[in-house]
C-alpha cells in the first residue's frame, strides 16, 4: 500500500459524489443561507470539523454564523437557518437539533450521505453527497473519511455560489479574516 494509492483512491471517489447533480437543490440553499438572518452549524466529530470551516468562511463572506454547542451561541429564531453536517442523518443529537430548530420556525439545511435517514425527514432541504463504499473503503478511506472529504469540498464549492450572490470577493473576505491576511 502506498500513499499515493490511498490518496488517489480518496480522491477518485469523492470526485464520483461531487458529480452527482443538484443544481434546483444546491441554489435553494444559496437562497436560504443568502437571506437568513442568523445561520447557525451543527456536526458532531469530524463532520462537526467541516461545519466549522464552511461556519468561518461564512463569517468571511459577512454573515451571521454560530455553531451550535458553543458557550456564545444565542438562541435560534424564527426564519434563522440551521445547517447539519451528518453523514448517517441517524446522530441523535442532530436530529434533536432539527427538530428543535424547525419548532421554532427555522429552516434546517442538511448535508448528509444517506437522504432516507431520520435527519432528512427533519430538514427543510436535504443536500444529499451519496457515498459509496467498496472493499478498498476501510482499508484507504476508514470510517466516514468519504463523506467528510466529499462534504468539505462540496461547501467549498458553495462558498463560491455565495460570493457571486452576495457581491463578494477575496479582498472583503480577507479583510474579515481572523488574522487579516
Amino acid at each position: 500500500m502506498s500513499f499515493r494509492k490511498a490518496t488517489q483512491y480518496i480522491l477518485d471517489h469523492v470526485s464520483e459524489v461531487l458529480q452527482e447533480e443538484h443544481e434546483e437543490r444546491i441554489h435553494q440553499a444559496v437562497a436560504l443561507i443568502a437571506s437568513a438572518p442568523k445561520i447557525f452549524v451543527y456536526g458532531v466529530g469530524r463532520s462537526g470539523l467541516v461545519g466549522k470551516a464552511f461556519a468561518m468562511r461564512m463569517v468571511q463572506l459577512g454573515l451571521r454564523v454560530f455553531f451550535i454547542g458553543e458557550t456564545i451561541t444565542p438562541f435560534v429564531e424564527p426564519r434563522d437557518l440551521v445547517i447539519i453536517v451528518s453523514q448517517t442523518g441517524e446522530t441523535m443529537s442532530a436530529i434533536q437539533t432539527a427538530n428543535i430548530a424547525r419548532r421554532v420556525g427555522a429552516e434546517v439545511l442538511s448535508i448528509i450521505a444517506h437522504p432516507g435517514s431520520k435527519l432528512a425527514h427533519a430538514s427543510s432541504l436535504v443536500l444529499p453527497l451519496r457515498v459509496t463504499r467498496d472493499q478498498e473503503a476501510s482499508r484507504y478511506a476508514p470510517l466516514g473519511t468519504l463523506f467528510e472529504n466529499a462534504a468539505f469540498l462540496f461547501l467549498d464549492g458553495l462558498v463560491y455560489l455565495l460570493m457571486t450572490k452576495l457581491g463578494q470577493v477575496e479582498e472583503d473576505m480577507r479583510n474579515r479574516h481572523a488574522i487579516m491576511v
